[in-house]
């Protein structure tokens, strides 16, 4: 069996386009927890689950598999500072962020085009990531412009007036 190049296959899939999300969860203590995901998709409509894939060395996975409900903000073009922050280790994600907090716990980045809140309903593995089920509990469309990440490169798609 031939194994693909890994820098061909990390080349092919940056030309994918992808939304920006940051995905949150609230622990037991109370305290939130967050992170940039471009790996996110909706999976499904009746009944309505989205997909996150989060690699199992991320310092937001044991808010998230322990949480029963996680957030999605679903970043606005003009929000490439708030999906760089959440990218970054060793930084209290949240600090100067605004946010709004879902009723079911999770906090919500203000500003977003769009926020779900779902309830965590399966974990699956994937490789060197962990893939992780949500019911869509609420949705919320706030503009129509959202960020896009391809390429390596932030950019924005304007709908049609």
């Amino acid at each position: 069996m031939s194994r693909v190049d890994t820098d061909a296959f990390r080349a092919a899939l940056a030309r994918f386009a992808s939304g920006v999300t940051v995905v949150t969860a609230r622990d037991a203590a109370g305290a939130d927890h967050g992170m940039t995901v471009s790996a996110f998709s909706s999976l499904s409509l009746d009944p309505p689950l989205v997909l996150v894939c989060l690699d199992r060395s991320a310092t937001a996975l044991p808010a998230l598999r322990d949480a029963e409900c996680f957030g999605v903000s679903i970043l606005a073009a003009d929000q490439q500072a708030v999906s760089l922050r959440f990218a970054q280790q060793d930084i209290v994600r949240f600090d100067g962020v605004p946010t709004t907090r879902a009723p079911q716990g999770p906090a919500l980045i203000s500003g977003a085009v769009a926020h779900l809140v779902c309830r965590r309903v399966a974990e699956h593995p994937g490789g060197d990531h962990v893939i992780l089920i949500g019911e869509v509990q609420s949705a919320e469309v706030h503009s129509d412009a959202p960020l896009v990440y391809a390429m390596r490169r932030y950019g924005r798609f304007e709908p049609d007036a």
